[in-house]
């Protein structure tokens, strides 16, 4: 009886097919009235208008199908999709990253898009090749890029105009990123030069390739914590806060969050990623008070870039609408609509200029400059694993719990243990 009844389903949804020029390839019906509507996960509060208004364009074109933006915060979004996965109630489409693509990937979880990407004819050298890769897990495409993002100093132009110092520029140094650090602590008011706060991204994983140094070798076997490049680039943040004095501990660091600290003139400099500019614009002291430049050199000039890409979950109701509201994610016209409104830089070649006139107030150029000295962002299979060990471990070290030497060996040998259990 089942099996008439699957049977069944299966006829009366090619009839529909037939009747509509639409198809549901996951054998779930749509709604009596053909309508769709599809979920689309993301963490940023800060790009859901610009979302919706993509969504909201594509609908346009595609009338029977709506599309649902669900934000859920950052420290929420990897547990609720961990969840979500596991029970099999993944929105539609989702964000994901390069620390858990592989994972996702091989975990079945992901839906392949090769096959539509050919059928479709989706250029995939509008994109960087790196983003590209990022999305490609033994040799199938899982997601298209949506955006990037690289590092800057952002500084507080007052800070540096009441301390009758020049700002920042493309050529500065470590060196002088520290000296003009001292000048501008003043510890009776409670304000700092540089901000070192524990964030890889934000942090050591430019530092590191600065001074010489890796995170993971090219096979993603070892770690390069016992690297005296490695080192050197992982100490330099720490100097900020034990040796140099020129920076907040880090519990001032966690009872205040850094940019609420950067936001009320507590802290001068930081390293800060592109994202920020949005909420930069929107605050009240920031907003014409602040700019940013290019990373100081170590070394040599380095940044971290990083992007997301919209994937699709592999257990979708409706995989075939799905894919296309993806693959209008991933065009032209969305692009565009994300970088006037300055939320990210998009991913698609031609459209960052856009991004970069979306707010004049600051120097947003330098985000796109940095790119020929980019790193990509260090990621394996079990990238969460290490990377949690990682914020551990240099915690102790960061709050003075632990030196930075003996943290680091204890590092190098916990990581390398979580790449040896990976299969390569």
């Amino acid at each position: 009886m089942k099996k008439y009844f699957s049977i069944l389903a299966v006829v009366l949804l090619l009839m529909l097919s037939a009747c509509s020029g639409s198809s549901n390839t996951s054998g779930n019906e749509k709604n009596s009235n053909g309508n769709v509507t599809l979920t689309y996960g993301i963490w940023d509060v800060n790009q859901a208008p610009a979302l919706k208004e993509i969504a909201k364009k594509f609908t346009e074109s595609h009338p029977n199908i709506k599309v649902k933006v669900e934000v859920t915060p950052w420290d929420q979004y990897w547990t609720k999709l961990e969840t979500s996965a596991t029970g099999g109630s993944l929105p539609d489409l989702f964000w994901l990253n390069a620390a858990n693509i592989q994972k996702y990937a091989r975990g079945k979880v992901l839906l392949p898009i090769s096959d539509q990407i050919k059928n479709d004819n989706v250029d995939l050298s509008k994109f960087p090749k790196a983003l590209v890769d990022i999305y490609t897990v033994d040799g199938k495409n899982y997601g298209i890029p949506k955006d990037y993002d690289t590092i800057g100093l952002w500084y507080n132009k007052e800070l540096f105009d009441k301390a009758g110092l020049k700002y920042p520029d493309e050529n500065w140094t470590w060196d002088d990123l520290v000296e003009n650090a001292k000048k501008l602590t003043d510890p009776a008011k409670g304000i700092y030069g540089f901000a070192s706060q524990l964030d890889p991204q934000q942090g050591w994983y430019n530092t590191v390739p600065q001074a010489g140094g890796y995170i993971l070798n090219n096979d993603k076997t070892k770690s390069g914590y016992d690297d005296p490049a490695t080192i050197k680039g992982i100490k330099f943040l720490y100097d900020m806060i034990n040796t140099y004095k020129v920076s907040p501990t880090l519990a001032q660091m966690t009872d205040t969050p850094v940019l609420s600290l950067f936001e009320s003139g507590k802290v001068a400099m930081i390293f800060g990623g592109s994202w920020s500019q949005i909420e930069f614009a929107k605050n009240e002291y920031t907003k014409d008070k602040v700019d940013v430049t290019m990373l100081p050199m170590g070394e040599k000039r380095a940044v971290v870039i990083h992007g997301l890409g919209n994937v699709i979950a592999a257990n979708s109701k409706h995989p075939k609408e799905a894919w296309e509201f993806a693959k209008f994610l991933g065009s032209e016209e969305a692009n565009k609509i994300q970088a006037e409104t300055g939320t990210v830089i998009p991913a698609y070649e031609g459209t960052q200029d856009a991004w970069v006139k979306s707010n004049p107030n600051f120097n947003l150029q330098v985000f796109i400059d940095m790119t020929k000295d980019a790193v990509p962002y260090p990621a394996s299979v079990e990238t969460r694993k290490w990377q949690q060990i990682e914020t551990e471990t240099l915690t102790k070290a960061w709050s003075g719990k632990m030196s930075i030497d003996d943290a680091l060996k204890e590092l190098k040998k916990k990581v390398d243990d979580v790449l040896a259990s990976e299969k390569h």
